[in-house]
């Protein structure tokens, strides 16, 4: 029987090309308190995984260029972001055009599954992928593609053993129309040791979600740093995982 392999760009690229469109950017970048503090808490975690002073970062799936910009306060010596959505693409040019870090940080129309170009030469340090994995039509196949990568690693993704998260998925419009799914950290760290990356540091971050209302989200973020530190219970409160592997 042969086997059909899906397509490497699903709808949900359009979806978020949509949102560009109607809004400027995508609707979990933008200003609502609720996103400000989840990604805040997120950026904070990558920039504490990695020494990126210096460094030469890809940055799988940048979207819009929100969270790609961040770099060039870390000192990098450049980042290139890189994804399928051309609108989202073109907003992230002017984004860094307006914020003055154009000469740092360059944007690229690309698929993840198409990296040869980009891993040929070795010319990354870093390669980010932050919340992105749960939009591929094949994460893990997205995965093995960077098994000759010599560098670090760094995966950002929603943690898929959050009950709540599961229900969102199912019932929310928002993660039904853009596909929103969650993985096991534990099965992320399985797809990266297959492409022969060992795994430096896998933990679970953030309490306060994407969209909830500014009241919640301030009580969640008083209490963060304490669910945070204690296991199990943030096994299953906390909203993202992030995996730190590499050679």
């Amino acid at each position: 029987m042969n086997h059909v392999r899906p397509p490497d760009i699903k709808e949900n690229v359009r979806r978020f090309d949509e949102d560009v469109r109607a809004q400027g950017a995508y609707a979990y970048t933008g200003d609502r308190l609720s996103a400000r503090l989840a990604n805040s808490r997120i950026s904070q975690s990558i920039a504490e995984s990695f020494n990126f002073h210096g460094a030469s970062v890809l940055d799988l799936g940048c979207g819009d260029g929100a969270y790609t910009v961040e770099f060039a306060a870390h000192g990098v010596r450049r980042v290139v972001g890189l994804d399928p959505a051309a609108v989202a693409i073109e907003a992230a040019r002017a984004r860094a055009q307006s914020m003055g870090v154009s000469d740092t940080v360059r944007f690229e129309v690309g698929n993840i599954y198409e990296l040869d170009e980009h891993l040929a030469s070795g010319q990354y340090d870093c390669i980010v992928i932050r919340g992105v994995l749960h939009h591929l039509p094949d994460p893990a196949r997205a995965v093995a593609g960077l098994a000759a990568f010599k560098g670090t690693v760094i995966v950002l993704e929603p943690n898929g053993s959050n009950p709540v998260l599961k229900l969102l998925e199912r019932f929310s419009r928002y993660h039904i129309e853009h596909e929103e799914r969650s993985f096991r950290p534990g099965l992320i760290c399985n797809w990266i040791e297959a492409a022969g990356l060992p795994i430096r540091s896998c933990r679970v971050l953030n309490l306060v979600p994407f969209f909830c209302p500014d009241p919640i989200a301030r009580v969640l973020r008083s209490v963060e740093p304490l669910v945070e530190r204690v296991p199990l219970v943030r096994n299953i409160a906390c909203g993202q995982s992030i995996i730190v592997a590499g050679r």
